[in-house]
């Protein structure tokens, strides 16, 4: 089966099944399965509805999934975290909106558990499109955790729901460093409102 037509059933059963959810959800689409996620527009309402404009815009076209952090690929760090990083990936690339608002998770609510989708960033207030998913709880990526310096943690806005087997695959693919080489496509993201 063609990449095409397993595309278009995908959409279709995710559309099917997707009615009647409590939040809205995005489908990620990558070469090796599908990721399912929920975002918390309710709680992380600022940087929820930035990653579904990006969505809705088709500002992902071309990302991947570039980066995976675990505890074997850090050796200069304190603090360890297992992760997989996503985005278009160029800091200044054409599809960037401006940065936005930083929503600490001792505001959200939102903790960095297993399976939390979270924006990347380097100060508060610089986040755009860059992602991550969290393999295993990453409570040193919550407000007041020591893996930044400034103490205010990662901006957390849903979870996945479907496809942690793919992030588990994406996470194991680096054999040196963080970057992966080939990286990881993302052929589509799909939004379905709540």
């Amino acid at each position: 089966m063609n990449q095409l037509k397993l595309l278009s059933i995908l959409v279709f059963l995710f559309l099917l099944n997707s009615c009647g959810h409590k939040y809205p959800r995005v489908l990620i689409l990558t070469e090796i399965g599908t990721i399912e996620v929920e975002l918390y527009t309710d709680k992380a309402p600022i940087t929820a509805n930035n990653f579904i404009r990006y969505v809705k815009e088709e500002r992902f076209k071309g990302a991947t999934f570039y980066r995976t952090v675990h505890l074997r690929n850090q050796p200069d760090s304190k603090i360890k975290i297992q992760v997989i990083q996503g985005g278009v990936y160029e800091d200044d690339h054409p599809q960037m909106l401006p940065p936005i608002k930083h929503e600490p998770t001792n505001i959200t609510g939102i903790l960095h558990k297993d399976g939390v989708i979270s924006m990347a960033r380097y100060e508060p207030g610089t986040a755009t499109s860059e992602f991550f998913i969290c393999v295993g709880d990453q409570p040193s990526l919550d407000y007041d955790g020591q893996r930044n310096e400034d103490g205010f943690g990662f901006a957390a806005f849903g979870k996945v729901v479907d496809g942690m087997d793919v992030v588990e695959q994406i996470h194991t693919s680096t054999a040196e460093g963080q970057y992966l080489d080939p990286r990881i496509r993302i052929l589509d993201m799909i939004y379905k409102p709540d």
